[in-house]
């Protein structure tokens, strides 16, 4: 039996896991944390949305970025300080503006294929995760946004997604909560939302169920060569002291790069380059201890386009409020000045919800400079990359992890019909490494 060592137990680490398990493998994930889905895929804004596929590689992106970049509130913030990364990675970033048609069309039916799979899991593992299937709306609040919105959706539906234009008085009615007045927007009923960490952790114990080890607290600093396969060493985190004996080894067949923005780190361990950049987003989960603020909390996922702000409903009692990209190297730090707008927001938009009890939360988005992610065998044979995936891991992760395992089934000369339908456009997309 092949064994593959996965590097990550985030949401690309634990679904590219389950897929390899169903295809016979033998596996085994390493993370830092004492648990599962504890970095990026812990509280983000919950969209499984299609509807955002658009990638941001666009001269109307680095206009707003530039006007932006003094107000501490923005949506989109950079610290000027000057970093080598950060300035190549804009580069590229600017370099793929001319791949934001194919890209965005690419991005919109990986999404749609990744739905699929991951609503077809969870039935199959039994894994509540607050899943609410009610569609995103997308609300404008002038003609000049919801005109920029046609022109994306134009590309959304050539990549096959059913997102149609509403009225404001459709707003109302698909959302009754939405009180103000808005231009207009845009529905997508078969986008959902749910809790990312309760799937992840869900998942993760499915995978165990069925013979996945996971070693957790492992701080790997060394992949090496060993015969025909590797020998992966780390520090054991949970050990008491720091005592030389508090190490761990394994020997494996092959290696999955799946650690969001550390995978820059351990591509560079396997004489690799992936260009991913930690670009950070914050969100706030309210607590919704009173029926006054229950009734007032909208149950459809929403996305403010003027703001760049997502919700999500997550079971009864809790209203999760997303949003920002601050470009800040890897900077965790929560700052108020960037939490504040998030319930600033929800007060506008939903003054008798209460928001006494908010929970702050910042993570890293692994984002590759064309958006797209990263799918792909690596120049040493047996490894392998699934990592990259933006502001969009949670909503394409089922369906990258059928890819690479796909490509592990191939390298091991297994050639089994792939389960996800092949892009024109393969990750990295358009070179951007």
């Amino acid at each position: 039996m092949t064994h593959i060592a996965i590097i990550g137990a985030g949401i690309t680490g634990v679904t590219t896991a389950y897929a390899l398990l169903e295809r016979g493998y033998k596996v085994t994930v390493l993370d830092k944390h004492r648990y599962a889905a504890m970095e990026t895929s812990f509280a983000n804004g919950g969209q499984l949305s299609a509807s955002n596929a658009e990638v941001w590689n666009s001269t109307a992106t680095i206009l707003k970025g530039l006007r932006w970049m003094f107000r501490r509130d923005a949506p989109l913030l950079m610290n000027p300080r000057p970093n080598w990364h950060k300035y190549s990675w804009m580069s590229e970033f600017v370099a793929n503006i001319g791949n934001y048609r194919a890209n965005t069309i690419e991005t919109t039916r990986l999404a749609i294929e990744a739905r699929k799979h991951l609503f077809e899991i969870a039935t199959r593992e039994g894994i509540d995760f607050d899943l609410e299937r009610r569609g995103i709306l997308h609300i404008y609040h002038d003609k000049k946004g919801f005109e920029s919105g046609l022109r994306v959706n134009t590309l959304l539906q050539e990549g096959g997604l059913d997102r149609r234009p509403v009225t404001p008085e459709e707003i109302r009615a698909i959302e009754p909560t939405l009180r103000k007045d808005y231009y207009g927007g845009f529905y997508t009923p078969s986008d959902a939302t749910g809790d990312i960490h309760k799937f992840t952790r869900g998942l993760a114990e499915a995978c165990k169920r069925q013979g996945a080890s996971f070693i957790h607290e492992a701080n790997i600093d060394s992949i090496a060569r060993a015969g025909a396969g590797f020998v992966i060493g780390w520090a054991d985190l949970s050990a008491s002291d720091a005592a030389a004996s508090a190490r761990g080894m394994l020997k494996v067949d092959g290696v999955v790069v799946c650690a969001g923005v550390a995978s820059r780190h351990f591509a560079t361990l396997l004489d690799e380059r992936v260009n991913v950049y930690p670009v950070k987003g914050y969100s706030i989960t309210v607590q919704l201890d009173t029926a006054a603020s229950r009734n007032a909390t909208p149950t459809v996922s929403l996305l403010d386009e003027a703001a760049k702000i997502v919700t999500s409903r997550l079971g009864a009692d809790r209203f999760r409020v997303a949003g920002t990209a601050e470009f800040n190297d890897f900077n965790r730090d929560i700052r108020a000045d960037r939490v504040q707008p998030l319930v600033d927001w929800v007060r506008s938009n939903f003054p008798d919800v209460e928001t006494s009890r908010v929970v702050p939360w910042a993570g890293l988005r692994p984002m590759m400079p064309n958006m797209m992610p990263v799918v792909r065998a690596g120049r040493i044979p047996g490894v392998f990359f699934n990592t990259g995936h933006g502001h969009l891991g949670w909503t394409l992760s089922a369906a990258t992890a059928q890819m690479i395992a796909g490509t592990i089934d191939g390298w091991r000369g297994l050639n089994a019909p792939p389960t996800v339908p092949s892009l024109k456009v393969e990750t990295e997309l358009r070179h951007a490494s």
